[in-house]
């Protein structure tokens, strides 16, 4: 009985949190956002840099930083016309990093995917850890 109390007390702060959650993974729930992410892993772009990494059009780029921005997993900074993109919450990549785990786990994935996972960690944590031994230009 008690906890069937706590439960209905838990259930509106759950329902946020939930909400909010799933509000997170609708925002990373497309390839080019992903891999914005990944490329803002190791500091700052523009628009233009993403561009040309991600080989889509400029006005594309532009569409998921809007959403990544919204859901404010971006921030951005001008200099001049230019406009300066930054994770604002770094671990985000790591944590993509980590969710590679579950792709590589499930039983019916290919030995192509296993080994295109696998190197996916690699150079994330490589460029990762190279981005962390760069001093911040910021300043």
């Amino acid at each position: 009985m008690e906890r069937q109390n706590f439960e209905e007390v838990d259930i509106p702060g759950r329902s946020v949190v939930l909400k909010e959650l799933a509000n997170l993974l609708g925002a990373l729930s497309h390839p080019h956002r992903i891999r914005i992410v990944e490329e803002l892993r190791t500091g700052e772009m523009d628009v233009n840099s993403l561009q040309q990494i991600l080989g889509i059009s400029h006005s594309s780029v532009s569409q998921n930083l809007s959403v990544l921005r919204s859901h404010r997993l971006v921030q951005e900074r001008r200099e001049g016309r230019r406009v300066i993109y930054k994770l604002r919450e770094p671990k985000l990549a790591s944590w993509l990093i980590e969710g590679l785990d579950f792709i590589e786990g499930e039983h019916s994935v290919s030995e192509e995917i296993r080994s295109a996972v696998e190197s996916v960690r690699l150079m994330w944590r490589r460029d990762g850890a190279a981005a962390e031994q760069t001093p911040d230009q910021e300043g």
